[in-house]
C-alpha cells in the first residue's frame, strides 16, 4: 500500500465524520503492525469538549478490538473537501498515540510522512509518573 492509498483511506473515513458545528471533517487511517486498518472520523457534540477526533476514534476502536502495536496513521481533514492541506494532529491525539507508539511512529499527511518525534518531541510517558 501507497501513501497515497493509505491517506485516501483517511479521506472516506472523513466522509463519515459527525461534524455539524465547525462543519471540518476529519478522518483517520491506522494502521497496525500486522497490517490491519482501523479507520476513525471526528465526531463533534454541542458541548465541544466532549468532542472526539478521528485519530482518537481510530486508536480506540484499535485498542477495544485487542490491538495496541501501530506502525502508522493517515490523516485527512477539510472543511470545503479540499484534503490537499495537511492537517495536523492535535496535542491530545499526538499524546495519545505516543502511548502506544514510538518516535518513528508514521503520521502521514497531504504534504508526505512525518514522524511522531516530528510533532511530540518531548512527551509527557510513564517515567514521569514513576
Amino acid at each position: 500500500m501507497t501513501n497515497n492509498d493509505f491517506f485516501q483511506m483517511a479521506v472516506r473515513a472523513a466522509e463519515k465524520s459527525y461534524s455539524p458545528y465547525s462543519h471540518f471533517r476529519v478522518g483517520a487511517a491506522l494502521l497496525t503492525e500486522d497490517g490491519q486498518v482501523f479507520t476513525g472520523c471526528n465526531i463533534e457534540n454541542s458541548s465541544y469538549s466532549l468532542t472526539v477526533c478521528a485519530e482518537r476514534t481510530a486508536v480506540f476502536k484499535a485498542v477495544s478490538s485487542g490491538f495496541c502495536d501501530f506502525k502508522a496513521i493517515a490523516i485527512a481533514g477539510s472543511a470545503d473537501g479540499d484534503f490537499s492541506r495537511p492537517c495536523y494532529p492535535c496535542g491530545a491525539c499526538l499524546q495519545v498515540l505516543s502511548e502506544f507508539c514510538g518516535d518513528d511512529f508514521l503520521i502521514v499527511l497531504s504534504d508526505g510522512a512525518h514522524t511522531l518525534s516530528d510533532f511530540l518531541p518531548k512527551r509527557f510517558s510513564e517515567e514521569n509518573i514513576k
